[in-house]
């Protein structure tokens, strides 16, 4: 390729990249809009991600995405905060309400399992330091196992708990081959890119996320057609609860953790993997959350335009040398 093309290319995904939140926005509605094309995409969703987390961990780099062994106690830490300690809190205050349904079951399994794949991308596009959302993917999934079993057996209607094994490790497989990649790749080539370079890469990141967005539609764009009423409905309480634990996560990492970190762990926590879970699941007990996790998907790829805003507050320093990262 000749340079001339080379850096015009570059710039053309740079320019992506800063108007990255537009363009997921723009593959929802794409999606929503042509569910055959979107059925078409959902079979690729696995290279896509395995892409998106392989360009994570190239614009990361193994030293910042590792940090220091303190960081990671810290990270585990935060797991078992997010994925036993909340699923707890949701399970009773359920039954302190006497609360059930399929809305109920939905937040639970919710709460449960690890963030999606595509944090780090999220945060990217946010503004936010991708690298402790990184840490924070590789150690929840590679844990999802252990802090599964806990949640299964004290609510009593999710099923065998280690149901969910085979899922989770063929996940951690796929992160960990393309960490190891991405890792790989950036101390052979490019080790210290330029901004332009790494404004590419994120833009190019932002180009399969959208592809990834349409592929997720399918099912949703479907029942917007067949029932509207629910499936606007069910939209609407997913935007409550994704966005909702996303402000909190963010707004608690910011007091009692690091500023930097607050955009990866807000995205964290609201961005949760469903299809972990509904893998080890029985079809009672996923069919009728089903429209919420269709639905979930919305919120979850408008992040970075509705709460872009919040999460760059909540990564401003406060002047409090004490705070540590996460």
């Amino acid at each position: 390729m000749s340079a001339p093309l080379l850096d015009g290319l570059v710039a053309g995904l740079g320019r992506i990249a800063r108007h990255g939140r537009f363009v997921l926005a723009g593959a929802l509605v794409v999606g929503l809009a042509s569910p055959t094309l979107a059925g078409a995409l959902r079979p690729h969703i696995g290279w896509m991600v395995a892409i998106l987390l392989t360009l994570s961990a190239w614009r990361i780099g193994a030293r910042a995405a590792l940090g220091a062994l303190d960081a990671l106690g810290r990270t585990a830490l935060l797991v078992l905060v997010l994925q036993v300690a909340l699923p707890f809190a949701v399970l009773a205050i359920e039954r302190g309400f006497g609360l059930g349904g399929p809305l109920a079951l939905a937040l639970l399994v919710m709460t449960t399992t690890a963030p999606i794949a595509g944090t780090p991308n999220l945060t990217i596009l946010v503004g936010g330091d991708p690298a402790p959302a990184l840490r924070l993917l590789v150690v929840a999934t590679g844990l999802l196992p252990l802090t599964v079993v806990p949640v299964f057996l004290a609510s009593g209607a999710l099923g065998d708990p280690f149901a969910v094994l085979p899922a989770a490790l063929r996940l951690a497989g796929l992160i960990g081959a393309a960490a190891t990649i991405g890792f790989l790749a950036r101390a052979r080539w490019l080790r210290s890119p330029t901004p332009a370079q790494v404004a590419a890469v994120d833009g190019f990141g932002a180009l399969v996320m959208a592809v990834l967005v349409i592929g997720l539609m399918q099912a949703l764009g479907e029942r917007l057609r067949a029932d509207p009423v629910a499936a606007l409905g069910t939209t609407a309480a997913a935007f409550v609860a994704n966005f909702g634990f996303q402000i909190v996560g963010a707004a608690l990492c910011r007091r009692f953790g690091h500023p930097s970190a607050a955009p990866a762990v807000g995205i964290s926590t609201g961005n949760r993997n469903f299809v972990l879970l509904l893998a080890a699941l029985p079809d009672a007990i996923t069919a009728p959350i089903m429209l919420f996790v269709g639905g979930y998907q919305i919120p979850m790829y408008l992040t970075p335009l509705l709460l872009g805003g919040f999460h760059r507050r909540m990564a401003r320093p406060i002047g409090n040398p004490q705070q540590r990262e996460v």
